[in-house]
Protein backbone atom coordinates (compact mmCIF):
# COMPACT_ATOMS: atom_id res chain seq x y z
CA UNK A 1 0.00 0.00 0.00
CA UNK A 2 1.55 3.59 -0.85
CA UNK A 3 1.75 6.23 1.96
CA UNK A 4 -1.53 8.55 1.79
CA UNK A 5 -3.90 5.38 0.36
CA UNK A 6 -6.69 4.00 2.23
CA UNK A 7 -8.53 1.05 2.20
CA UNK A 8 -12.62 1.22 2.26
CA UNK A 9 -13.48 1.61 5.50
CA UNK A 10 -15.49 -2.11 4.54
CA UNK A 11 -11.93 -3.99 3.80
CA UNK A 12 -10.81 -2.31 7.31
CA UNK A 13 -13.50 -3.51 9.49
CA UNK A 14 -13.13 -6.81 7.80
CA UNK A 15 -9.31 -7.01 8.41
CA UNK A 16 -9.77 -5.96 11.93
CA UNK A 17 -12.42 -8.21 12.67
CA UNK A 18 -10.55 -11.32 11.07
CA UNK A 19 -7.22 -9.98 13.57
CA UNK A 20 -9.36 -10.23 16.58
CA UNK A 21 -10.89 -12.98 15.66
CA UNK A 22 -7.51 -14.88 15.09
CA UNK A 23 -5.74 -13.59 18.04
CA UNK A 24 -8.63 -13.29 20.66
CA UNK A 25 -11.35 -16.18 19.43
CA UNK A 26 -14.96 -15.38 18.97
CA UNK A 27 -15.70 -15.20 22.24
CA UNK A 28 -13.38 -12.36 23.43
CA UNK A 29 -13.90 -10.72 19.99
CA UNK A 30 -17.30 -10.23 20.70
CA UNK A 31 -16.71 -9.56 24.60
CA UNK A 32 -14.60 -6.71 22.77
CA UNK A 33 -16.60 -5.25 20.23
CA UNK A 34 -19.44 -4.76 22.85
CA UNK A 35 -17.51 -2.93 24.98
CA UNK A 36 -19.26 0.31 25.85
CA UNK A 37 -17.96 3.63 24.61
CA UNK A 38 -16.72 5.80 27.35
CA UNK A 39 -17.71 8.98 27.63
CA UNK A 40 -14.80 11.34 26.89
CA UNK A 41 -13.88 13.99 29.89
CA UNK A 42 -13.72 17.96 28.95
CA UNK A 43 -9.91 18.69 28.80
CA UNK A 44 -10.03 21.40 31.24
CA UNK A 45 -11.56 18.68 34.08
CA UNK A 46 -8.87 15.75 32.61
CA UNK A 47 -6.27 18.58 32.99
CA UNK A 48 -7.46 19.30 36.78
CA UNK A 49 -8.02 15.67 37.83
CA UNK A 50 -4.41 14.82 36.31
CA UNK A 51 -3.18 17.88 38.14
CA UNK A 52 -5.12 16.68 41.31
CA UNK A 53 -3.05 13.71 41.96
CA UNK A 54 0.41 14.99 40.77
CA UNK A 55 3.60 14.96 42.64
CA UNK A 56 5.39 18.02 41.54
CA UNK A 57 8.89 17.28 42.69
CA UNK A 58 8.17 13.82 41.17
CA UNK A 59 7.26 15.20 38.33
CA UNK A 60 9.84 17.64 37.64
CA UNK A 61 12.73 15.21 38.78
CA UNK A 62 11.23 13.29 35.75
CA UNK A 63 11.25 15.72 32.85
CA UNK A 64 14.57 17.65 34.24
CA UNK A 65 16.58 14.85 35.19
Amino acid sequence: MKQGQFISEEKLLNQIIHILMEKLGPVETNRFLSLPARKRIESVRRHRMWQSTLDKDKFFNDIFR
